[in-house]
């Protein structure tokens, strides 16, 4: 017997929908449209129960079920939680969602608004325990073959990898793709310039003179343009990029896969015998760089935190010994680099420098309006960060959202038994860039909290009018730690001859703690 109608509840059901890529989505009727055709069909069979399929659209496509980023999915779930749907129906379970994690959270949201869940194919309804549990067990086999994928394809890449072949990606100086992609192939005029680098550093036994060399010839790096069109290198040769170049094990004709290097199966560039007396030569001089002569044991103070005000580069201490005498220095590393051509900035002597830092920090604690402007320097500082932190969180998360698009159309292009290797290549950058950007992400945020926990109190801004006559106590490592804990940076205008100095204002709170301890102890 048929129930009154008045008796049967409204059932409000949104209709949601997924295409992992984009293809075919420009068809009048595409996949998308069966998906909730089949949503609808399904929802007039219950229409006795009183379903009702709400005429707003909740589709997807050319987004992944790996993740919950997508811009439909956003819409159904703030209906939701507004309380304006009782029911999701999807064509099949992993429609919804591909990885076991996200879908349980989805679940737990659901459930807490007292919203069921219905797979048309699937036949189960998560109002019940039975449905509950296939529920479960099907989307363990979704994101399990997930992960089998992706496996595959790790797998397909180190065995490329141990053959010898290319792994992809912008060529270096010296080669270009073959048409086709899957090779390198000489590019003759940058290969005669590269055999000329590995020479100059052998004859010149460091890489400074081969950087300046390489500037007055005119001499850049490679310059590339992508399949989009954005044009990348063709910049002046530094320390850096040549140490990069003279390393690089393609040039002896060999491919690295982690910490192992395979024959490769492209032409080497130059001589093993050559490429592996530069690397002999980079050893020796890194063993000698380590000796006794290192400036570290003269225990600059403001290593690490001074920089160049004209050009900004990090200005590094040096060290020069004249007779029985050794002078201490701080020198712009763009002018060490490419030579003082590059800088206004000369060396600057450590010892007034320093001193003049350190009265800075001292005099912070004696005078009241230093110490005010140390605070609100430790505020605009604090807030700074926090907005540089959310817009770089803003921006990876645009950037993820394109790439995981571009996994999910890259892995529809795979078919078992052909030559994937193209598909492959572009699924391990991809796979690599969303894996370096999803770490970013997690420490971006716990950056933001830890910069939200840094807030300087006027009581611990204070604590440096009890640092002035620790200082003349503390030894020669001690005073270069506190130094570094209190100081973020330390700017040197070489031109102006002025010094800037930027409090750490996390310094400040662990240096108040530091001094009410030596209090007690003191104390007690």
């Amino acid at each position: 017997m048929t129930r009154p109608r008045a008796t049967v509840k409204l059932v409000r059901c949104a209709v949601y929908t997924r295409k992992s890529t984009e293809e075919g989505l420009e068809q009048e009727f595409n996949s998308l449209d069966a998906q909730r055709d089949a949503g609808e069909a399904y929802v007039r069979s219950q229409s006795g129960e009183g379903w009702v399929a709400l005429p707003d659209r909740y589709d997807d496509g050319g987004f992944t079920g790996g993740n919950t980023d997508r811009p439909g999915l956003r819409r159904l779930m703030a209906d939701l939680e507004a309380g304006r749907i009782d029911c999701v129906v999807v064509y099949k379970v992993d429609r919804l969602s591909r990885s076991l994690l996200d879908f349980a959270q989805l679940m737990q949201r659901f459930e807490q608004k007292g919203v069921s869940f219905v797979s048309v194919t699937q036949q189960f309804n998560t109002a019940s325990s039975m449905g509950r549990l296939v529920l479960n067990v099907l989307l363990s086999f979704a994101q399990f073959e997930r992960e089998i994928v992706g496996e595959r394809t790790r797998d397909k890449i180190a065995a490329t990898r141990r053959k010898g072949k290319w792994s992809g990606g912008r060529p270096v100086l010296g080669y270009d793709r073959e048409p086709g992609g899957r090779r390198l192939v000489i590019h003759p005029d940058e290969a005669e310039r590269v055999r000329d680098i590995f020479g100059l550093y052998l004859r010149h036994g460091s890489l400074l003179p081969v950087v300046r060399e390489l500037g007055r010839r005119g001499w850049v790096t490679k310059r590339w343009a992508d399949a989009t069109g954005r044009v990348t290198g063709g910049k002046p040769f530094t320390r850096t990029s040549l140490y990069q170049l003279l390393t690089n094990v393609l040039y002896a004709g060999r491919v690295r896969h982690k910490a192992d290097v395979y024959p490769g199966e492209h032409p080497a560039l130059v001589d093993p015998a050559t490429f592996d007396r530069v690397q002999d030569r980079f050893r020796q001089n890194g063993a000698q760089g380590a000796g006794p002569g290192s400036p570290d044991r003269y225990g600059a103070l403001l290593k690490g935190l001074l920089r160049c005000g004209p050009c900004g580069a990090a200005m590094p201490p040096t060290c020069t010994t004249k007779g029985t005498r050794t002078y201490r220095y701080y020198a712009c590393v763009a002018g060490h680099k490419k030579g003082a051509a590059t800088c206004p900035t000369k060396p600057v002597p450590a010892g007034p420098v320093e001193a003049f830092v350190v009265d800075r920090v001292r005099a912070a604690g004696r005078d009241p309006e230093l110490l005010r402007q140390v605070l609100d320097q430790a505020k605009r500082q604090r807030e700074g960060r926090a907005a540089e932190l959310a817009a770089e969180e803003t921006g990876l998360a645009a950037d993820l959202t394109g790439w995981r698009r571009h996994l999910a159309l890259e892995s529809a292009r795979f078919r078992p038994g052909d030559d994937n290797a193209d598909v492959v290549r572009r699924l391990a950058e991809l796979h690599e860039k969303v894996r370096l950007a999803d770490d970013r992400v997690k420490r971006l945020r716990e950056q933001q909290r830890a910069v939200k926990a840094a807030a300087v109190s006027e009581a611990d801004a204070a604590a440096l009018a009890g640092f002035d006559p620790v200082w003349a106590a503390l030894a020669p490592a001690e005073r270069a730690r506190v130094i570094t804990l209190l100081v973020e940076r330390v700017v040197f205008d070489g031109v102006a001859g002025k010094v800037a100095v930027t409090f750490r204002p996390t310094g400040l709170t662990a240096l108040a703690a530091e001094l009410a301890q030596r209090q007690q102890e003191q104390v007690a």
